[in-house]
């Protein structure tokens, strides 16, 4: 599969301070990459590493599996941090703005755009008296001028009401599917994050600590039984349950904690057969994590 945006030991450092930290990172053609990070964590510093606006102190970045940057950079559509619009301009005019800075004749795509991102009724209304839902899909619509293989959005949901947000998954999802627009998203939403991308990458404190598929997500985060028993009788407890319920897809967590998977909706069985051999059950509930759980246990947040 096709590599759109491949970094390797990429870093930056401001005075003492490394803001992005040997980051190797790889998003594939066709990928939605949700890129998760507390503010700080070196998100934005990253984006502008990767679309020209910083340079990099040390590493490479390679856009298209190619090392001409200037060129590749012409595929590439990015909104970053707040909405780089025309205040006094109505949405159609901030488009043809666009349209003439980069030289597009075929003004068409003007109102091909304006529908795909729902502001085709927008009139004569000003830009400065949109929502910020509005202003940031207009920013999107700005980006997608020149038709981009690769959209590069940096907390596109900060500051949106609930409408606001799934209005923008939705946007997103059909660049995807129906443009085949590769998406990088940076977002500390993460619940919503959830519900767009195909392939995550978690950075803390500069430096990238994991990345991981949609499906690999749900394995970290499958729904479990959590079994709490003394310290005393765990390896019992173990042995019970794989010989008795011939249950092999567990895992023991500290000193006194098992959980138990594909048992969830079977907590009175569980119960029932460690009481019958004796074992004390101090705790028993069903445990379903998420993207937001999986982040803080990496990060060290909570477990």
């Amino acid at each position: 599969m096709e590599t759109v945006l491949k970094t390797e030991g990429l870093s930056k450092q401001f005075g003492g301070k490394l803001a992005v930290n040997d980051v190797s990172m790889c998003v594939k053609k066709g990928d939605i990459y949700g890129l998760i990070g507390k503010n700080g964590a070196g998100k934005t510093t990253l984006i502008r590493m990767a679309v020209g606006l910083a340079s990099p102190s040390t590493g490479t970045i390679v856009l298209f599996d190619s090392e001409q940057l200037v060129e590749q950079r012409d595929k590439v559509g990015t909104v970053i941090e707040y909405p780089a619009i025309y205040p006094n301009m109505t949405a159609r005019d901030n488009l043809m703005t666009q349209c003439k800075l980069q030289n597009i004749k075929d003004v068409n795509v003007i109102t091909e755009i304006l529908e795909l991102v729902g502001l085709s009724d927008t009139g004569k209304k000003k830009a400065k008296n949109f929502s910020l839902g509005m202003k940031q899909r207009l920013a999107i619509a700005i980006s997608l001028v020149g038709n981009p293989e690769f959209l590069i959005l940096d907390e596109p949901t900060n500051g949106l009401d609930p409408e606001g947000i799934k209005e923008m998954r939705l946007l997103i999802q059909k660049l995807n599917r129906e443009r085949q627009i590769t998406v990088l998203i940076s977002s500390h939403i993460l619940g919503e994050l959830s519900k767009l991308a195909t392939r995550y990458g978690i950075i803390h404190s500069g430096k990238l600590i994991e990345e991981f598929t949609d499906e690999e997500l749900k394995e970290k985060c499958k729904t479990g039984i959590v079994i709490q028993v003394d310290k005393a009788d765990i390896e019992k407890c173990v042995v019970i349950l794989k010989e008795e319920l011939k249950a092999n897809n567990l895992e023991v967590k500290g000193e006194n904690e098992i959980h138990l998977y594909d048992f969830e909706e079977q907590t009175g069985l569980v119960n029932q057969a460690l009481a019958k051999n004796d074992i004390i059950v101090n705790a028993i509930s069903v445990e379903e994590s998420d993207l937001e759980d999986y982040f803080l246990s990496v990060i060290g947040g909570r477990k």
